[in-house]
C-alpha cells in the first residue's frame, strides 16, 4: 500500500526469529508479523537494528522482506531497512526491496567511512534517484558513528529526498529541534525510536514511535498512542510507566556473559518465546542467546507486567 500523507502511529522494528541452525524461522516470523497486525500497529519496519540486520545474509534479508510483504498483504505499509556501509550497497538492497513489493525504504548514514554532511546528502540523493520509493532517514549515531545534523535533515526534507525520519539518538533536545526544523515540510513524518519517552515525544509533536519493545507488547504501544491522541495524558503516562518497567527485560543477561546488543535483543526474543509468539530466542552469530536463569528473570518481569 502507498504510505499515507499523514503517516504516523506505532511502527515496530520487527525481530528476525532464527532456527537453532541460524536460518530464518519462517513460521515464527509469520506468527510475529500477525501478532503485530492483530495488535493494530500502523506499519512494519523490517531489517532495522532490532531485526539484527547487521548479522543476516543478503539472501536472508530478501527472505524476510518477502515474508513481510506477503503476510502484511497491504494492511499496513512495510518499510525495508537498506542499511549498509556505502551507497552502492544500499542502492542494491533498495532495488531488491522494491522488487519484493515494500512500500518504503529506511537508510542510515553510510558508516565505517565516517562521511561528512555533504556526503550524507549525496548518499540520500543517489538513493532517491536510483529507486522510486519513499525514503526515511534513520538517525542512530551510536551504531553508525556519524550523526545526521539537524540542518542536513532539514535540507533533505525540503529537497524531497526523505519523507520522514526515525530518531534513535536518545538526544531529546536535538529531537525537538528536528521537529521544529521540519514542521513546515508538508507530510514529513517524524518518529522517535526512544520507547521509554513516547508520551513526551508525542507531546512535542512527533508523529509516532518505532519501539523495539513493541515486538513484545505491540498492543501496549498502540494503547499508549491512542491515549495520547485522545488527550488522556494521565492514562497515557500510566501506560508508558508500565512499558518502562517492562523494558527491564533488556538488562537480564548476566554481566560479562554477553554484549549489550545480545542482552537487549535477547531480552525481546526471550519474552516473545515465553509469550508463545516465536519458537526460540536464538540470536544471529556471534551473539549469545540468553540462558535458562536469564529466561526465568524475564518471565518474572512479564508476569509483573500482566503479559503472562
Amino acid at each position: 500500500m502507498a504510505i499515507p500523507g499523514n503517516f504516523g502511529g506505532v511502527v515496530p522494528p520487527v525481530c528476525t526469529p532464527f532456527t537453532a541452525d541460524y536460518e530464518i524461522d519462517v513460521p515464527s516470523l509469520e506468527a510475529l508479523i500477525r501478532f503485530q497486525l492483530d495488535a493494530g500497529v500502523h506499519g512494519l519496519f523490517m531489517l532495522g537494528s532490532t531485526s539484527e540486520t547487521a548479522v543476516v545474509t543478503d539472501a536472508q534479508r530478501e527472505q524476510v522482506l518477502d515474508i513481510a510483504v506477503r503476510i502484511a498483504g497491504g494492511q499496513v505499509p512495510v518499510l525495508a531497512g537498506v542499511i549498509d556501509m556505502g551507497t552502492a550497497q544500499v542502492i542494491e538492497h533498495a532495488r531488491t526491496a522494491k522488487r519484493l513489493g515494500v512500500d518504503g525504504l529506511v537508510s542510515t548514514a553510510p558508516f565505517y567511512i565516517r562521511p561528512g554532511q555533504a556526503e550524507i546528502i549525496e548518499h540520500f540523493r543517489a538513493l532517491k534517484e536510483a529507486v522510486d520509493l519513499p525514503v526515511f532517514a534513520y538517525e542512530i549515531p551510536s551504531n553508525v558513528q556519524t550523526s545526521i545534523a539537524r540542518a542536513t535533515m532539514a535540507t533533505m526534507a525540503r529537497e524531497g529526498l526523505i519523507v520522514g525520519l526515525k530518531d534513535s539518538s536518545g538526544n531529546e533536545g536535538n529531537f525537538r529541534g528536528m521537529l521544529l526544523d521540519t514542521k513546515d515540510v508538508d507530510g514529513f513524518a517524524v518518529f522517535t525510536g526512544s520507547e521509554l519517552t513516547v508520551d513526551a515525544a508525542l507531546l512535542m509533536g512527533a508523529d509516532g514511535v518505532v519501539p523495539g519493545l513493541g515486538n513484545v507488547d505491540p498492543a501496549g504501544y498502540v494503547r499508549l498512542y491512542d491515549l495520547m491522541r485522545a488527550g488522556d495524558i494521565d492514562a497515557a503516562r500510566a501506560e508508558q510507566e508500565r512499558l518502562f518497567r517492562l523494558f527491564d527485560i533488556i538488562w537480564q543477561a548476566t554481566p560479562g556473559r554477553t554484549g549489550f546488543t545480545a542482552s537487549a535483543l535477547g531480552g525481546f526474543k526471550t519474552a516473545l518465546m515465553l509469550r508463545g509468539v516465536i519458537k526460540t530466542n536464538v540470536l544471529g552469530r556471534p551473539m549469545t542467546q540468553l540462558n535458562d536463569e536469564e529466561t526465568d528473570r524475564i518471565r518474572d518481569i512479564l508476569v509483573a507486567s500482566g503479559l503472562l
